[in-house]
This record gives C-alpha cells, sequence and structure tokens, in this order.
C-alpha cells in the first residue's frame, strides 16, 4: 500500500529545498532557478489573493445562517463565549509578545537589500472580485440575512458554492503550497536573511506552544471558578482529545474523542452533543495564539511595531473571520491570509512565513481549541440548567 506523504513533511522539504537551491545559487552566483522559483510564487500568490473573498464569503455566509437556525439562548452563548475565548487568547498572545518577542527578535527586510536580482521573469495580475472587507460585510449581510428567511435555495446554491472552493484548495492551493515556500525560501536564503528568519521563528515557535498548553489551563480555571469543577481532573479527563488533535490536526475528526472526554467532566449528554460540535467549528483559541504571535515576530523583523491600537482591532475580527476555518486543512491561516494583507499589511513573503510556522505548529493549535472545547461545555452545562429552571 503506497504511503502518502502528509502536508507538513512536504513543507519541511520545501524549505529545505529552498534553502538548498538558495545557497548553491548564491554560491554560483547564478540565479535562474531562483527567479524561476520567484515567478511562480508571485504568480501563486496573486491567485491565493484571488481566492480569498471566496473563502471568506463561501464559509462564514452559511456559518453565521446556521447559526442563526440553532436551538435558542444556549446556541448564542455558546458561540460568545467561543469568540470571547479566542479574543481573550489572542489579547493574552499580544501582552506576552509585547513582553518578549522585541527583545529576541531584530528587524531585518526579507531579502531586500542584499542587490541580488531575485524579481519573477514575468507577472500576471489576477484581480480578486471584491477586497476583503467586502466580502466579510457581504459575508454577515448574506449570512443573516438566510438565517432570518424560511428559504433554502440560496443557503443550497453558497453550500455548493463551498464545496467547490473546497476542492481548490484541496487540490490547488494545498499541493502547491510546498513549492511556494519553497521559492520564498529561496528567494530569502540567496538575499542572504535566512539563518536570521530560522533562529527568530524557532523563538516565535516555542513561546506559541507554551503559551497555548497555558491558555489551556486558563480555561480550566475559568471553568473552575464558575462551576467548582476540578481543573486539574477536568483536563487530565481530556488528554485523550488532545493526544487524538495532535495525531489528526483536524478538530472535526477529533470531536468522536472529545465527546467522550466530556463526558468523563459529568456534562450533560444533550450539552455534550451540542456544544462540542458547535466548538470545533467556531472556537480556535489555539490558531488565534499562533496568528497573533506569528504576525507579531514578522512585523518586528520588518522593523514595524505590532502597537496595540493596530493588534487590537486584527485580534477582533480575527475572532470572527475564524468561522471561515472549518474544513479547510490549516483553515486558521487560510481564513486569516486577507487580515493579514488589509490590516497588517503583509505582502506575500510575509504571507509565506505565516502559513510555514501555523501549518509546523497545527498540530498544537489544534489539541489547544479541541480541549477548550471541554472547558466551554463545563461552563455551558451550569448556564443550560440555569436557562432550563428560568
Amino acid at each position: 500500500m503506497k504511503r502518502k506523504i502528509g502536508l507538513l513533511p512536504k513543507l519541511i522539504i520545501g524549505i529545505i529545498l529552498g534553502i538548498v537551491i538558495g545557497l548553491i545559487s548564491k554560491g554560483i552566483e547564478f540565479y535562474v532557478v531562483v527567479r524561476l522559483m520567484s515567478t511562480f510564487s508571485g504568480i501563486f500568490s496573486n491567485f491565493l489573493n484571488f481566492i480569498i473573498p471566496l473563502v471568506i464569503i463561501v464559509f462564514v455566509a452559511p456559518g453565521i445562517a446556521e447559526l442563526g437556525r440553532g436551538a435558542g439562548k444556549l446556541l448564542g452563548i455558546t458561540a460568545l463565549f467561543a469568540y470571547l475565548s479566542s479574543v481573550i487568547a489572542g489579547v493574552i498572545a499580544l501582552l506576552i509578545g509585547r513582553a518578549i518577542l522585541p527583545n529576541i527578535i531584530k528587524a531585518a527586510e526579507l531579502g531586500e537589500s542584499s542587490g541580488i536580482d531575485v524579481t519573477p521573469y514575468f507577472e500576471i495580475t489576477i484581480d480578486p472580485m471584491m477586497a476583503v472587507m467586502t466580502a466579510l460585510v457581504t459575508a454577515f449581510v448574506l449570512g443573516l440575512g438566510m438565517a432570518n428567511i424560511k428559504e433554502e435555495r440560496l443557503f443550497g446554491v453558497l453550500k455548493d458554492f463551498q464545496l467547490i472552493i473546497q476542492k481548490v484548495i484541496s487540490y490547488i492551493l494545498i499541493p502547491f503550497i510546498p513549492v511556494h515556500i519553497a521559492g520564498i525560501f529561496a528567494k530569502i536564503t540567496t538575499t542572504g536573511e535566512i539563518f536570521n528568519t530560522i533562529k527568530t521563528f524557532s523563538s516565535v515557535f516555542i513561546i506559541i506552544i507554551i503559551l497555548q498548553l497555558g491558555y489551556i489551563v486558563v480555561q480550566y480555571i475559568i471553568a473552575f471558578l464558575y462551576t467548582g469543577k476540578n481543573p486539574i481532573k477536568s483536563i487530565r479527563n481530556m488528554l485523550p482529545a488532545y493526544f487524538t488533535a495532535l495525531g489528526t490536526q483536524s478538530s472535526a475528526a477529533t470531536i468522536p474523542v472529545t465527546i467522550e472526554s466530556t463526558r468523563k467532566n459529568e456534562v450533560d449528554e444533550d450539552v455534550v452533543d451540542f456544544v462540542i460540535p458547535l466548538g470545533a467549528t467556531i472556537h480556535l483559541a489555539g490558531d488565534t495564539i499562533t496568528l497573533v504571535l506569528a504576525s507579531m515576530g514578522v512585523m518586528l523583523m520588518n522593523g514595524n511595531d505590532p502597537s496595540i491600537a493596530t493588534m487590537i482591532p486584527f485580534i477582533l475580527m480575527l475572532g470572527v473571520t475564524m468561522v471561515a476555518a472549518p474544513g479547510i486543512p490549516g483553515g486558521g491561516v487560510m481564513a486569516a491570509l486577507g487580515l493579514l494583507e488589509t490590516m497588517l499589511g503583509f505582502g506575500s513573503g510575509q504571507q509565506a512565513l505565516m502559513i510555514a510556522l501555523h501549518f509546523a505548529q497545527d498540530s498544537f493549535g489544534t489539541a489547544t481549541n479541541v480541549t477548550g472545547d471541554g472547558a466551554i461545555a463545563i461552563i455551558m452545562n451550569k448556564v443550560s440548567k440555569k436557562l432550563k429552571s428560568d
């Protein structure tokens, strides 16, 4: 039986291949291969920018519609808790990042100061059908509208469109991302910034994982303060879900184990069956931590200040946009690319670094997401009992 190579190994191979090509090209002063790879990366980046608004519309709009058609107050409260959890995770990441990252990251423009010509041979412009913010507003209008009308036709059209975009992501974007990453790393290796980049993001990667583990503890302490559930026992019961998510890299694929683990925390059956699938869709605190810290690292490397005034609006929008992530491999970063471009000014090189770092820690981010779902379920169990008694 032929064994498939996973995306993470392919990304690692792409990074190594890009570095090797860059070093060889620089050593022999022959840059044709690097420029060819840069040409591909430019075209791929343009196509990515084209597809991002479509991703937002076809995932956010049906997601809002489905939420609006759900079961009353508990759904709204659960969605609010999931959103607040992601936002709080982002704010904590921002504060810790501002305290630590400036001490370990020095400004270094990526590949623009060496004088070596690694520009693409040609460019193909693919203008998006609409801007990212326009797509978000359109998605909100469509989603809220579909939630308040009885007709199913538009909803069905968008779900069909969603399947098309999923296939574009699965069969075009994801397979070629390693090539895109290889092109970016070949370019920054040739221009002399590679080792500083690797050193920087290895430090950021370690901070991300530590913060994700810490945030799991924070969530269960909050659940303990509200419900009295022992946080140590609750986390221990959720470990099977955590380690399953490490392997699957998918909140949806981990749902059966997450449900079983949450039941051990004495959460009512109806609450478990409702909150866990919903949380797998809309609660992405682990991804938020990654995206906030990684984007701050990229900004600092480029000599920009990730100020609170800049990052807070980004975090608030990120919490909403994360609803577009389900069903997309590495969906957190895919859904956020538009915000990274429009709100933080990230170009194709910076976006490629974000994609690489996100996929490198995707297992840990997913594990943080599903384990946090268990904490929300504990809180919602008490909320549900209060709503029933009123």
